[in-house]
């Protein structure tokens, strides 16, 4: 039986093992199954190597996109770009690293994109996040991330002020704030400065409407979540394990 999976921690929000075992029913396919790897330390990669012995391909969740790049053998240019890794393929007994959340969230996010669209800020700064920042610098979107701790390169959530909003009319949630099954929180960003100008998106799939989304929709945002994000990087996964 071929096996594919999931890594991360925690795994109750994902639609991942769901998506692949209807995928396998619908398309016939009986020999391959997809399971959850639910583990908090990177290091349980080891583990699930020496026990899943017919493990062809694996991705990757918060919070060990970054982290799982020690144990790649081979990645791919975005990989080594971006410094982030949401797919594995096991070739040969090597672990081959690429990154398919780039593809998902340009492909997803470009359409609602407008004209004035010219800046935008990133909120969080993992894995996900790294993938936002690629495909922002990749469309000439100038871009700032978003943090509690206060770094050089970022702002702090008591920085975004009326002009910075007024400014950045793209806002990227990077963060699990607003996961299930901790639907009620959501970013601290100052909502009340959103206009229709601003284009909200959220990687959070799971609830559909977010705090996040829902705050920006009621001040008159373009909003969009993570859903088809996940469909398309899901369907990219695919391909690269059956190359």
């Amino acid at each position: 039986m071929r096996t594919f999976g999931i890594l991360g921690y925690p795994l109750t929000h994902s639609f991942s093992q769901g998506y692949f075992r209807e995928k396998f029913e619908k398309e016939g396919i009986a020999d391959a199954e997809f399971q959850l790897f639910s583990y908090p330390e990177i290091a349980s990669v080891r583990d699930i190597l020496a026990t899943e012995k017919n493990l062809e391909g694996f991705c990757i969740t918060i919070p060990h996109k970054k982290s799982i790049l020690s144990f790649l053998h081979e990645t791919s240019e975005v990989v080594q770009d971006m410094g982030a890794c949401n797919c594995v393929r096991i070739k040969e007994g090597k672990l081959i690293g690429y990154n398919t959340d780039v593809v998902g969230f340009e492909q997803s996010f470009a359409p609602l994109l407008q004209p004035h669209h010219q800046q935008g800020l990133i909120l969080g700064t993992g894995g996900a996040a790294a993938a936002v920042e690629y495909i922002l610098k990749k469309r000439g979107i100038a871009y700032k991330f978003v943090s509690r701790t206060k770094t050089v390169d970022n702002l702090t959530y008591d920085e975004l002020s009326p002009e910075v909003m007024e400014a950045y009319t793209v806002v990227v949630n990077c963060t699990p704030l607003g996961t299930y099954p901790n639907i009620e929180q959501y970013p601290d960003i100052p909502y009340a400065l959103l206009t229709d100008r601003h284009y909200l998106y959220d990687l959070v799939y799971n609830p559909p409407l977010t705090q996040f989304l829902a705050k920006g929709q009621q001040q008159g945002a373009a909003v969009k979540n993570g859903h088809d994000m996940l469909l398309i990087q899901a369907e990219e996964n695919w391909k690269i394990w059956n190359r």
